[in-house]
């Protein structure tokens, strides 16, 4: 029987795909933002190619399968789906929290998946605070070879670790930490959110402390306040949750707060992603790369296939979204004038 971080980690799944783990009256932004249909493309559909790249390796499209789960038995289904899917697709690939591994070889199979991702851009993942915890660059770089990762993602998760039954609080003094993983570790360190979002201001000093990559994951997605509360057996963290069911920055808001604020880093769109359409609004604002995360989720609990499947429709989306801007490339996409932003035409710019 399951017990701990495993018990909690499956406890996760199970919320997210029937529990109401969405913020309230809390949205992504993306609906402000809208495309000039082009009448005249002048493309030819065959031809709109959606080829990307991301820590030096090429992708078939520009998007990512985000951290959601490792450390049980239901983590290692999904995993290995995503991971044959992710291969097959040419997609990024992140896992969730490895922590679970550092401390036990238990379902150890849900973090080993490089076999059946080979050539797949593939991210792993620890909380950020657990720096605090006896965590460091040492264990960051243990788990990049366990794992034979192509880097290390960071995740800041204050609030739901506020939520969270015996969560951990202690964020204090984690920059010059994250600095010296930066410095020590073997491969791109990169940092994101769990759907609260980051703003240019704390991008900014993530990227001076040499961070590689900022993955925003703002609000308007999976709400992780909203998931801890459903697991909480504390009446007073329920209650105080509740406080909160609406918090976070707007992906939106994240994208072009960071893009201002740093326009060469590599950004990735996440929080709240559910279409190709999405992502082409998130790419056209400053994104390189798109997140999908519970999206995914509910296929990933059946068969590669069924991912593959999935995957597939989200291309189609943006393919002919940029069909209808008449963009035959990811360039041509992230230059598009033929886009409104809470109604103002890049056109008439």
């Amino acid at each position: 029987m399951e017990k701990g971080i495993n018990q909690r980690k499956t406890e996760h799944i199970r919320l997210c795909l029937t529990g109401d783990v969405e913020g309230v009256n809390k949205s992504t932004g993306l609906e402000g933002i809208n495309f000039i249909h082009n009448a005249l493309p002048e493309i030819d559909f065959a031809d709109i190619s959606l080829d990307s790249n991301f820590l030096g390796k090429q992708l078939k499209a520009p998007f990512l399968v985000s951290s959601m789960t490792g450390g049980s038995e239901l983590a290692t289904t999904i995993n290995q789906n995503l991971a044959i899917a992710a291969e097959e697709k040419g997609w990024a690939l992140a896992i969730g929290s490895t922590r679970a591994f550092l401390e036990s070889d238990q379902h150890k199979d849900s973090f080993l998946i490089r076999n059946q991702a080979p050539t797949a851009p593939l991210i792993v993942n620890i909380g950020a605070v657990q720096l605090n915890y006896g965590y460091g660059s040492e264990e960051c770089q243990r788990i990049i070879d366990k794992t034979n990762a192509d880097s290390i993602v960071l995740h800041l998760n204050s609030l739901q670790e506020a939520v969270q039954d015996g969560g951990d609080l202690n964020f204090k003094d984690l920059l010059p930490k994250i600095e010296q993983v930066c410095k020590q570790v073997n491969a791109p360190v990169g940092v994101k959110e769990v759907g609260f979002g980051i703003d240019g201001e704390v991008a900014r000093r993530l990227y001076d402390a040499g961070i590689s990559y900022i993955d925003v994951a703002g609000a308007g997605g999976t709400s992780w306040s909203q998931v801890e509360k459903l697991r909480s057996k504390d009446p007073l963290n329920k209650a105080a949750a509740e406080a909160f069911n609406s918090w976070g920055n707007p992906t939106k808001d994240c994208l072009v707060s960071v893009r201002g604020e740093l326009p060469e880093v590599p950004l990735i769109a996440s929080g709240g992603m559910k279409t190709g359409l999405d992502a082409a609004k998130a790419i056209t604002i400053g994104a390189d790369i798109v997140g999908f995360a519970r999206h995914l989720l509910k296929a990933a609990m059946e068969t590669p296939e069924d991912v593959i499947q999935t995957m597939e429709q989200l291309e189609l989306e943006l393919k002919m979204t940029m069909f209808g801007i008449g963009s035959v490339n990811l360039e041509e996409l992230k230059n598009t004038s033929r886009v409104t932003i809470m109604g103002q035409s890049l056109m008439d710019k």
